[in-house]
């Protein structure tokens, strides 16, 4: 099966940058791959996300810290910084997916990851089958930082596994805005089509 990959690391206003552009300042945003239902993207997600592929995960990731290697367009990031989860969904799924692709990623970006910068403190339901408004609701506050002053003006790049309206990644950028100086990029490994 075709895997719709978007070599978007390389291209300045691509659609995962336009999904941001006059919502929340970031420094720049790449996809590794178009996220299409009844897709192999699809299927590797569902695969990292829910089914305990871990080596995948970590292939993924390598292949998402390889375009932004490539790119130059990343090259100023500091540290990686996964989307949390809640501890009590932590807790059920045993790992954090985005922290999988974050650990595949430095094989070939290296950086390091601060998985405990970005606290999930609120629960949120899950997002799948919500629309844009529901999810902006659910996410609203979702996140806080842990000690703002070890990270002033740092470059952070926000990892994600899927990006669907941005709704997360906006609701933790809004979190990571709260540290001094901070630029912040984010880097998914799959675009949702109606994104």
């Amino acid at each position: 099966m075709h895997l719709p990959e978007t070599h978007y690391s390389d291209i300045i206003g691509n659609p995962t940058e336009m999904l941001f552009s006059g919502i929340v300042p970031i420094e720049s945003a790449t996809s590794l791959m178009l996220f299409i239902k009844g897709n192999a993207s699809q299927k590797i997600i569902h695969q990292i996300k829910y089914q305990d592929n871990l080596p995948l995960g970590h292939i993924m990731g390598r292949k998402l810290g390889t375009e932004l290697k490539k790119s130059g367009r990343f090259d100023d990031v500091d540290i990686l910084v996964p989307v949390p989860l809640h501890w009590r969904r932590r807790l059920l799924r045993s790992y954090n997916q985005s922290q999988i692709i974050c650990e595949g990623i430095i094989s070939t970006f290296p950086r390091p990851i601060e998985k405990r910068l970005l606290l999930r403190q609120r629960y949120t339901n899950p997002q799948a089958r919500k629309n844009r408004s529901d999810r902006q609701s659910n996410t609203l506050g979702a996140f806080k930082v842990r000690h703002p002053e070890k990270y002033v003006g740092l470059h952070i790049l926000l990892v994600d596994d899927v990006i669907t309206t941005g709704s997360t990644t906006r609701a933790c950028w809004e979190a990571l805005s709260n540290i001094p100086k901070v630029k912040i990029s984010i880097a998914s490994l799959g675009l949702a089509e109606s994104s």
